[in-house]
């Protein structure tokens, strides 16, 4: 015989619906934490590493406020000589967050960038990270010598073709960095 439908049985059904959903989603979820834990560690050891010169031992993360916000930063030394500055920046691009790991030599220049994170356009933001004439030209960038935004502000730093709000937010996400990099070194 057939439940008869009324109030009781169908918040009843959907209770039951709803925990098992649940209980799913949680076990889900804790299976999978660890190696997502991992593969985001994972991917942070390779921009450090690819934003810095070779043969420093890296610290581990130090505090510091990038653009205003809370972040991290890394310091690649050989001794007691740092060989150069692993620094965590973020900004909104046009589809959300864009994280940098912006690398700094000592003498302020930046030695290397590399995107951590983004959510930008398929075909046109997310060009930042494939663009190499784009990323490239932040690669040994003098900020002392060199303005950094794009040309359409003023600066010397050539936009994506389309992409003009990426270029700006990847420009300010390594300008918010090297004034990091200054108060870290307290200038």
């Amino acid at each position: 015989m057939a439940a008869k439908s009324n109030l009781t049985n169908m918040v009843l059904c959907l209770t039951a619906v709803c925990l098992v959903c649940s209980a799913l989603l949680g076990c889900m979820y804790a299976l999978t934490k660890a190696p997502i834990d991992k593969a985001n560690a994972d991917i942070l050891k390779a921009s450090i590493g690819a934003v810095l010169p070779d043969g420093g031992d890296i610290s581990d993360a130090r505090e510091v406020k990038v653009g205003g916000q809370p972040s991290e930063y890394y310091v690649s030394s050989n001794g007691d000589e740092v060989v150069a500055y692993a620094i965590k920046s973020t900004t909104v691009g046009f589809g959300g967050p864009l994280t940098l790991m912006v690398g700094i030599t000592p003498d302020g220049n930046v030695y290397n960038t590399s995107v951590l994170s983004h959510t930008e356009t398929p075909g046109l933001g997310a060009k930042c990270t494939s663009d190499e004439h784009f990323y490239s030209q932040f690669k040994g960038f003098d900020p002392s010598q060199k303005i950094l935004s794009v040309k359409k502000d003023g600066g010397d730093v050539d936009a994506i073709t389309a992409s003009t709000i990426t270029s700006r937010a990847y420009s300010l996400a390594v300008k918010n960095a090297v004034e990091a990099f200054k108060t870290i070194k307290g200038e």
